[in-house]
């Protein structure tokens, strides 16, 4: 139980301390909210668990096409916020998200990747 209070510390100051720095600068938020710090610590609870080398490799394979299809709500977000507030923004950025999900995981099934179960 320890272990599990530990990784939930570790991984929530990891969200506190990116929106922090972004309250500071935009730039340097930005910067460390992309770099793969969540799925870093992943990697490493998964190891520290001794968990098989195939399935961590399989996370950071994974993790690598989920990221794709999450790029163009980065792009769409800070034209949609001051034309319709926060949180219709937000919810807007989820479907297209979700819909480019939906699209990218057929298109990746053509080159046989699969995404989806």
């Amino acid at each position: 139980m320890g272990w599990m209070i530990t990784k939930y510390l570790l991984t929530a100051a990891v969200v506190v301390v990116v929106s922090e720095f972004a309250k500071r600068s935009d730039r340097l938020g930005g910067l460390i909210a992309a770099l793969p710090l969540v799925t870093v610590l992943a990697l490493i609870w998964l190891y520290v668990e001794n968990q098989p080398q195939e399935k961590i490799a399989n996370h950071a394979w994974y993790t690598f096409w989920y990221v794709i299809p999450t790029l163009p709500m980065f792009l769409v977000f800070p034209w949609l916020l001051p034309r319709l507030g926060f949180w219709p923004t937000l919810g807007l950025c989820v479907l297209l998200t979700v819909a480019c999900f939906a699209l990218f995981a057929v298109v990746a099934r053509w080159f046989g990747v699969e995404l989806l179960p």
